[in-house]
């Protein structure tokens, strides 16, 4: 079964500010789509093997996180038919304390 992967309007602000960082830190924004397009194009992947990554039930029920290039960290849900990328965080962010702050206490 292949998974469509959807984006959360949270995840595609998230892309949008990494190519607004990136294009303004290099100066080109060919760099920062080039980047971004990569970030996409590994989270599409994402609809063969949906359950890679980490299993982070503690922040929500359901949460899975995995690393792109070392400097990305993208959080996903899967669902019956889907894998909703929930956020895509850059460049050392606190994602959990963000993750926490939007979703509220998961306890």
């Amino acid at each position: 079964m292949r998974y469509r992967v959807v984006y959360s309007r949270q995840a595609q602000q998230h892309l949008d500010d990494i190519f607004v960082w990136i294009a303004d830190q290099s100066r080109s924004s060919e760099v920062a789509e080039h980047f971004v397009l990569a970030i996409s194009g590994f989270c599409d992947g994402l609809t063969d093997f949906p359950y890679r990554g980490n299993a982070r039930d503690d922040l929500l029920p359901g949460l899975r996180t995995i690393g792109f290039r070392r400097r990305v960290i993208i959080a996903f849900i899967v669902t019956e038919t889907t894998v909703e990328i929930f956020g895509v965080y850059y460049g050392g962010r606190d994602y959990e304390t963000l993750i926490q702050q939007f979703t509220g206490p998961n306890t």
